[in-house]
Order: structure tokens, then C-alpha cells, then sequence
């Protein structure tokens, strides 16, 4: 029987350069989703939004200015479970709709979803069973989560810009794992947010939805890309030369 846990759901970790990791320890890998603020002078980013299993928006709140934008970097949903929860939320055009209405189509999550009986076929991921290692609180009611519907305010593309008052992403499409995967790309800094286009750990593109032709397209331009970190999606983050290591792996491999 699942225990409660003691203390609070999300953990958090200042990284520096406004920048803070926000994770659900509890949660297992496969659906243990990166979430990341970055502050600006003018608006903060939350990147991702996890399971939505307890309130991101309250936990967080005190890192929030005075505008706040829910960035999905894709929407599935171990990424966009909070996204319900801010006025503004961004994603992909491609992807929008699944914003706006849940779907298993779109979000790998439909009506039949049971987070306490949760199965698949994930290589290289353990599945079966809970999604989670414990508890937000006694009682809770695992059974009962369903993802819900957020409203779109904006849908990104290629080459938009995301401007914070005193920094600035480029939004940058990387089909593959979803058709509407997107990175952030911060060019002064060499900083990549990259969802689940790239992360440190079995990546997947067997999905019904993914597409190897153009995941091989997003792995070939990441490796052209002047890359110092990546925060990715899931696992920890990693720079250029880890990179380049993960992406040359993956194309070798579907060569084979």
C-alpha cells in the first residue's frame, strides 16, 4: 500500500541565472517530467507542468513575477498536467488542440487513464502499476486524476521569439518524439530547454504519433547547434559534448 509522503510534493533547486529545476521525486521515470522556471524582467517561463497531480501553480507561486507564461514543450501528459492552472499557456500549433481538449491521440492520456493501474509499452522504461512511489497526502485518490483541459493563448512556430524583458528564445520545432515538439533555444547563452526532443535516458519514437524520418531531421540539427547545457525534459541536464554523444548514438542506432 502506497504511504504519504512527509513533506511537500515538489522539490525544487535554484540553478542560477533565474533558472530553477522542479521535479516530482515520487513520480516514476517514465512520466518524472522536468519542470523549469525562468524569471525575467517582464515574464517568467514555467517550461512543462508535470502529471498535475497537486497544485504546481501554489507550490511555485513564490518564484513567480508579475506575468507568468506555461510553455509545453509537447503535451503529453506528463507535461502539461499544470498547464490548466495558468492564464497563459503556449504551445506548438500542432499541438494545440491537445491543450484545449485531452485526447489519447494527442496526449497519450484519455477518459480510460488510470494513474493507479498505469501500463505500456515504453522501451526501456518499467511500467505497470502506480505511477507514483507514494502519496501527495492520506487519502489520496489516485484513481480519480484525469488531465485536464487548459486554454491556449498562444501557439508557437519556427523562429518565434519568447522575450522576457531581458532575455530572449527562439523557439525552435523538433519533431520526432511528437509533430509538435519544440525546444527553446537562448543563443547568447548557449542554453537549450529541449522537452523530450533530446534528453539523457531511452528516447522514444515508436509513439503512434512520432516520426523517426523527422527525428533523424531534429538529431542532425541539434548536432549543428552551439550548444553549452541542455535542460532537458526528463533525466539530468548535460552539455555539448554529452550531446552530441546522445544524438550520433541515436542515428547510428537506426542505421543498424
Amino acid at each position: 500500500m502506497l504511504q504519504a509522503i512527509q513533506g511537500q510534493w515538489f522539490e525544487m533547486r535554484a540553478l542560477g541565472d533565474g533558472i530553477t529545476f522542479i521535479t516530482e521525486p515520487h513520480v516514476i521515470p517514465l512520466l518524472r517530467c522536468n519542470i523549469w522556471h525562468i524569471r525575467g524582467r517582464s515574464l517568467d517561463l514555467v517550461v512543462d507542468s508535470g502529471l498535475g497531480l497537486c497544485s504546481l501553480h501554489e507550490a511555485a507561486r513564490h518564484l513567480f513575477g508579475q506575468r507568468v507564461a506555461a510553455v509545453a514543450t509537447h503535451v503529453h501528459l506528463d507535461h502539461v498536467g499544470g498547464h490548466h492552472e495558468f492564464a497563459e499557456c503556449w504551445c506548438h500549433r500542432l499541438e494545440a488542440e491537445g491543450l484545449r481538449r485531452p485526447s489519447a491521440s494527442f496526449n497519450l492520456s484519455g477518459p480510460d487513464t488510470d494513474l493507479a493501474d498505469f501500463d505500456g509499452a515504453f522501451p526501456g522504461y518499467e511500467t505497470g502499476g502506480p505511477v507514483v512511489t507514494a502519496l501527495p497526502w492520506a487519502g489520496y485518490d489516485l484513481s480519480a486524476w484525469e488531465l485536464k483541459a487548459a486554454s491556449v493563448t498562444r501557439t508557437l512556430d519556427e523562429g518565434d521569439v519568447i522575450d522576457l524583458g531581458n532575455r530572449h528564445f527562439e523557439v525552435l520545432h523538433l519533431p520526432g518524439h511528437s509533430p509538435g515538439s519544440i525546444g527553446l533555444w537562448e543563443a547568447a547563452t548557449g542554453t537549450l530547454f529541449s522537452g523530450d526532443a533530446v534528453y539523457d535516458g531511452p528516447l522514444l519514437d515508436a509513439l503512434h504519433h512520432s516520426d523517426r524520418a523527422a527525428y533523424v531531421r531534429t538529431m542532425e540539427r541539434l548536432l549543428s547547434l552551439p550548444v553549452q547545457v541542455v535542460h532537458a525534459g526528463h533525466d539530468p541536464s548535460f552539455g555539448r559534448d554529452r550531446l552530441h554523444e546522445i544524438a550520433r548514438a541515436y542515428l547510428k542506432g537506426l542505421q543498424a
